[in-house]
């Protein structure tokens, strides 16, 4: 069967992770501007980044060379609503400025509204405990969607809740680096408050988007959360990995406890607890189409301890994750039959350790050939007849990597953050070779 000719191969990126400009042209504080500076590695932060607020023409005009048909990119919270009602003509004009250089290089824009940098403004009155975080959510797709609809169709409402709630208000990892105890009943009924809140801000925007889009809208929400693949393709094996997957059980890892309000309004009874029934109306919206982030199966995982599947010196990627081929194939599947809509895979990619080499070049092999095992997998689904929209690596340029700052590099573009320079790394011409050959080669 093959990739259809609408497939949407391009790449993917996060305001804060790129942007810079952290405090100009109106643009307000956000928790990871304001909070960071002694939770990131080596005291990095985003204030420069790769200068894409001020370089975005040439990052399009390399995106183009590659051959990208789809760019995903996020809106910075904080620069649109620097302040509490109060919408930011400059940082609305940055985004219209880039859409409209997307649309002339033939790239279509996927718009991410929220990727994790919450207005301190906003975090100050109790961030995603704010009973009111929905309506200021909504507020703030409205604005954006007002500017943005006449040339975006695609729109996604968050990116991993599963990330930015369980690092930033359980385990501390990321902002706003609050940590609660697991396993307390005040902790559990906190994050379903935390919960409640995303859902409701998810299907405000939903509904936002339809009244207001110009063009008509194909919108979805970005997961993660643990995929778990079978050991061996036989029945039994598959049923029970599709099972542990989607267990009915309160965990914010799992895409089941995000997934099934919004997809089939099937609420956990201790979500229940905690919703009006007005607003359980708000959280099942109807969607397009359902965005995955899947760098790796979660069968390798052996942060809680000893796992026998893991061998010693097993495939890594510099994150120190397994890499596991055939996770692209196990999560489209198991997703697609699971909420019937078609998959766009929303990020997937590695970090490697990358650096200039004496040719002026930036030869990465190892991120080429995890390309080549992953998109096999997907190759695989697509000809089974599942529907796969489109595939967008992360991410287009080496970034800011949270937590880690600067040291990870995930780019199919190299950047010297001292010069800002930009160099096409070898994958991202292998990956400029797969999309003119529409993926038929792998």
């Amino acid at each position: 069967m093959g990739f259809s000719s609408e497939f949407l191969w391009g790449a993917a990126s996060a305001a804060y992770q790129i942007e810079g400009a952290h405090c100009e042209e109106g643009k307000g504080p956000g928790i990871w501007d304001a909070l960071a500076a002694h939770y990131v590695k080596h005291g990095d932060n985003g204030d420069m980044a790769c200068d894409h607020y001020h370089r975005y023409r040439e990052d399009v005009a390399l995106m183009k060379k590659m051959g990208l048909k789809a760019y995903r990119f996020s809106v910075s919270w904080p620069r649109i609503m620097p302040r509490e009602h109060e919408i930011n003509e400059k940082g609305i004009r940055f985004y219209k400025n880039l859409v409209k250089e997307l649309e002339n290089a033939g790239i279509t824009p996927i718009c991410t509204l929220y990727h994790w940098n919450l207005p301190m403004w906003l975090h100050e009155k109790g961030g995603w405990f704010c009973d009111e975080i929905s309506n200021y959510f909504a507020e703030f797709a409205k604005a954006v969607t007002e500017a943005l609809s006449d040339k975006v169709a695609f729109w996604i409402t968050f990116n991993e809740a599963a990330t930015f709630i369980g690092n930033g208000y359980i385990t501390g990892g990321h902002a706003p680096f609050e940590v609660r105890p697991a396993k307390e009943v005040k902790t559990l009924k906190e994050v379903c408050i935390l919960t409640k809140n995303v859902l409701l801000a998810h299907g405000k925007a939903v509904r936002m988007i339809r009244k207001k889009a110009v063009l008509a809208p194909q919108i979805g929400i970005a997961m993660d959360g643990t995929l778990l693949v079978p050991w061996k393709e036989t029945e039994g094996e598959i049923e029970k990995a599709r099972q542990a997957m989607f267990a009915d059980k309160i965990d914010i890892r799992q895409v089941s406890w995000w997934l099934n309000p919004v997809l089939k309004n099937e609420i956990h009874p201790a979500l229940e607890e905690v919703l009006g029934e007005e607003e359980r109306e708000w959280i099942c919206q109807p969607l397009d189409f359902l965005g995955y982030n899947c760098y790796k199966a979660n069968n390798y995982d052996d942060e809680g301890g000893k796992n026998e599947a893991v061998y010693p010196g097993m495939p890594r990627t510099a994150m120190g994750w397994a890499i596991t081929p055939d996770a692209l194939y196990w999560a489209v599947r198991f997703l697609q039959e699971t909420y019937h809509l078609p998959i766009l895979i929303t990020e997937n990619g590695m970090a490697n350790t990358d650096f200039k080499m004496n040719d002026g070049r930036v030869h990465d092999p190892q991120r080429i050939e995890y390309l080549r095992w992953y998109l096999k997998g997907l190759k695989r689904a697509v000809d089974e007849g599942y529907q796969v929209l489109g595939y967008l690596y992360w991410s287009v340029l080496d970034n800011f990597e949270w937590a880690e700052g600067y040291d990870k590099r995930f780019g199919l573009i190299y950047v010297d953050y001292r010069t800002q320079e930009r160099i096409l790394k070898d994958s991202a011409l292998w990956y400029a070779r797969l999309i003119k050959e529409n993926g038929e080669n792998l």
